[in-house]
């Protein structure tokens, strides 16, 4: 080599040298090997959430990932399905989606571990109904499990309403269930006054009717339709004996048997598939399944039964085995959740978010006043697959936020009789 070219090649090892301290200093570099050829390259931290369809969507999944630099990947199952797996394999996920009516068994398992409340950002602006039970003072708190009974964990590591530093699950997506029911086969129903779960046993649909094939859910439809009918009472339908579910289920049995139930869907587009495809004309049904439906131009409305709702909370839970960096991005997820869009993007297949003040930026005055206010729509309106699911002039069926959640009959729940019901359930399903 020439004392030239030596002279050069002293300049730029110098320089070599001088960038990778500054690297360094900057942190750009920092516990990171010097030699290695992909000294830049970052590997993205992965989330897996267990849950439903009903919020496991993929615009949800890619956006959540554009917005937090993470990788998320998704396993959507039926709600029995993902309860079962998660109760039994909590190092097969890092968060859980589902209803509250799953927190008792999770959390009894050791499946899910507290959410430090100080870790939640906008935990000031979730509304009242997760921490009080109610939107308005007039409001019914509902039988069964209200959320707020579940949320806070106690000092005796129990859960319950008592307000804590800790709690078993993030507050954000719910809603009111029911039915829906085809009005081009079923005279449309006044909300509150002639609409009610005792059609669902009515035997003029006898071989058409589809119910949700969840024990936890499914059972509660059926014992208010038994109720309505006057073929069962309860003393407490949040709460059902031994003795009451035999009842129930003697009479289910009976139905079963002589064709009544059409069929039993696990997720929600299956239920859209039964609607659609004609098998059924009424069914338990999900919001979405609705807007999807309508989106197709099946004439479905969803009722605003006169016994009250099936009221249900949306629970996002973070696994017992989840800790580290997975854990950060779990809660960097959780408070995704609560920024806005997520919640404005839900609006749009009818569920409601826990600080919906922060999602109404998001939405539209046309559709923050349909799906929060209950005003017959100014426009036509979008779902979440970018149809139109609400008609020109349309109400939403049971109308405000406030006046359906004033309406709840049953929380989704898990009885003290749970196991018994289960059983009963399996053989109702299977006889």
């Amino acid at each position: 080599m020439t004392k030239k070219n030596k002279h050069a090649s002293t300049l730029i090892d110098k320089e070599k040298r001088q960038t990778l301290k500054t690297l360094v200093k900057t942190g750009v570099l920092t516990g990171v090997g010097i030699q290695a050829p992909y000294v830049f390259a970052r590997t993205k931290t992965t989330i897996r959430i267990l849950g439903t369809h009903v919020t496991l969507q993929e615009e949800l999944r890619q956006k959540a990932m554009d917005d937090l630099g993470i990788n998320i990947q998704f396993e959507p199952k039926g709600s029995a399905a993902v309860l079962q797996k998660a109760s039994m394999s909590p190092n097969s996920f890092d968060l859980y989606e589902q209803w509250s009516n799953s927190i008792n068994v999770l959390w009894r398992s050791g499946s899910i571990q507290a959410i430090e409340k100080k870790r939640i950002e906008r935990w000031g602006e979730i509304n009242r109904l997760t921490k009080t039970g109610k939107l308005t003072p007039a409001a019914k708190l509902g039988a069964g499990d209200a959320p707020y009974k579940l949320l806070h964990v106690q000092a005796d590591k129990q859960l319950g309403k008592q307000h804590t530093d800790s709690i078993s699950f993030l507050p954000y997506v719910h809603n009111v269930d029911s039915f829906g029911y085809n009005t081009s086969v079923i005279t449309k129903g006044i909300p509150y006054q002639t609409e009610s779960w005792g059609w669902l046993l009515d035997e003029a649909y006898s071989g058409r009717v589809g119910v949700v094939n969840a024990p936890t859910i499914g059972l509660f439809d059926l014992a208010l339709a038994a109720q309505a009918r006057g073929l069962a009472t309860f003393e407490d339908i949040g709460s059902l004996s031994k003795s009451e579910l035999d009842h129930l289920f003697k009479i289910l049995i009976e139905l079963k048997r002589s064709g009544h139930f059409s069929g039993f869907w696990t997720s929600v587009p299956e239920s859209v598939q039964f609607m659609a495809r004609g098998r059924v004309v009424i069914e338990s049904m999900f919001s979405p399944a609705v807007s999807a439906l309508n989106g197709q131009n099946v004439p479905v409305t969803y009722a605003a039964p006169k016994e009250g709702y099936r009221g249900w909370h949306g629970v996002m839970c973070l696994s017992s085995s989840t800790q580290g960096r997975e854990k950060d991005a779990a809660y960097d997820y959780m408070n995704w959740w609560l920024s806005g869009w997520p919640g404005a993007f839900i609006a749009k297949q009818g569920y409601y978010i826990s600080n919906p003040e922060r999602s109404k930026s998001y939405l539209s005055e046309a559709e923050w006043n349909y799906w929060y206010q209950g005003k017959a729509a100014s426009e036509a309106l979008r779902g979440t697959d970018g149809k139109v699911s609400v008609k020109l002039g349309q109400l939403r069926t049971g109308g405000s936020y406030e006046k359906r959640f004033s309406n709840v009959a049953v929380w989704n729940t898990v009885m003290p009789t749970y196991e018994y019901s289960l059983q009963k359930w399996y053989e109702f399903i299977s006889s």
